[in-house]
């Protein structure tokens, strides 16, 4: 590895993007053109930042193997800044055993952490805890903790376990001081702040809270019968019926408990389960066969009995009912969900994280885009979507630039 080689990379470890384009960016040969991608990643440019690394690896000969599988994970970090889920985790996996293979510990771990990342955004968390629960982070890179830790994070603060994400954000901030990577610093920052923010609504007898993370978890071990239009079920202590393959009967469910302690009109559970303003027989038929199906559902829960007029939900104890909805109205607040780290999302990856179909998801965006919270950069097949304002740092990107690539 030559001297300017070795100072980009040094440039790169400290931060310095620009100053490490200053020592390669007239230079063609494999190491400098993978030193260069990393550096344009790392300032935004992912589109060129990908072109250089994929170059580089093409460059890089059969017999440098290493070098190649470097050249690898980086792409795969840049995808996952981009948002670009469609690869197969197998080439992210085969490059991480090539580095293992060779020695290169440090960057088999991170191709490996990528891949806990990659699942974390798909939502597949038990898969995510299955993977971060093999690496062995002992004796790592302070960088890699830094992104351990920050995984962790973002798995107990989806499981709804506070106190566990705040130990593993204390680790991740010590971590990323001694790394001393601005990106990772700010990361971790921003990390830190989803506990104060607000993660839901609360409704409860006509009254509505914002409730922070550990507010909800404290919920949810209180007891009360929940209505969760997050997720979309019924919770009563660390019992859950899942709803959410059930919209009609998850619409009876909340109307029941919006009303508590008081009942609902048949009328007013026609229209707003089946959306129709002129009920007829077939639909109050319709409503008695689907009440029952929820009655049966509900029955460890709650009991949901007949009134003069309606219905009425009555919770098994002496337990409140309370209606947490998301902390964006609409039906695109899942959507807005993703959005909401600041990177630069593509339609189909917003696909897959959803599991809806891409057309579904294009309607939503250009009806958020119409309302002007979504924005969108590129055309065609390189178009991306973010919400403004950007952040000061908008992307998660941390490739290995402290390890030589050659």
């Amino acid at each position: 590895m030559d001297s300017l080689i070795a100072a980009a990379a040094r440039a790169l470890t400290a931060g310095d993007a620009l100053g490490a384009l200053k020592r390669v960016s007239l230079r063609d040969d494999p190491p400098a053109l993978a030193l260069r991608g990393i550096a344009m990643a790392q300032l935004g440019e992912h589109p060129r930042a990908r072109e250089l690394l994929r170059r580089a690896a093409r460059a890089f000969g059969a017999h440098e193997e290493l070098a190649r599988a470097r050249c690898v994970v980086a792409e795969a970090e840049l995808a996952l800044a981009m948002r670009d889920l469609r690869g197969s985790p197998r080439t992210l996996a085969a490059a991480s055993a090539a580095l293992e293979k060779r020695g290169d510990r440090a960057n088999a771990l991170h191709a490996r952490l990528i891949a806990v990342r990659r699942l974390l955004l798909l939502g597949r968390l038990d898969e995510a805890a299955s993977a971060l629960a093999h690496i062995d982070m002992r004796g790592s890179l302070p960088s890699l903790v830094a992104v351990a830790e920050l995984a962790a994070a973002e798995m107990a603060l989806r499981s709804l376990r506070t106190a566990s994400a705040h130990v593993s954000l204390v680790r991740a901030r010590e971590a990323a001081e001694r790394a001393r990577v601005p990106a990772l610093i700010a990361e971790v920052a921003e990390a830190r702040t989803a506990l104060d923010r607000p993660a839901a609504r609360r409704f409860r007898t006509g009254d509505e809270q914002p409730l922070r993370l550990d507010e909800v978890e404290a919920l949810f071990a209180s007891g009360a019968l929940v209505v969760d239009a997050c997720r979309r079920g019924l919770r009563a202590g660390a019992t859950w019926r899942s709803l959410a393959r059930r919209p009609v009967l998850f619409v009876l469910a909340r109307a029941l408990a919006e009303a508590w302690p008081g009942d609902v009109e048949r009328d007013a559970l026609i229209a707003r389960a089946f959306r129709t303003r002129r009920p007829d027989e077939t639909h109050r038929a319709r409503l008695r066969v689907e009440i029952g199906r929820l009655r049966a559902l509900a029955a460890p829960l709650a009991r949901i009995e007949a009134s003069a007029r309606g219905f009425a939900l009555t919770p098994r104890g002496a337990h409140d009912v309370v209606v947490l909805v998301p902390p964006i109205d609409g039906d695109q607040a899942s959507l807005l969900a993703l959005l909401a780290d600041g990177a630069a999302w593509s339609t189909s990856a917003l696909a897959l994280a959803l599991a809806a179909s891409q057309r579904t998801v294009q309607r939503a965006l250009v009806e958020l885009e119409t309302a002007k919270r979504v924005r969108s950069m590129g055309r065609a097949r390189a178009r991306r979507w973010l919400t403004p304002p950007l952040a000061e740092f908008t992307t998660i990107l941390l490739l290995p630039t402290a390890l030589p690539l050659t």
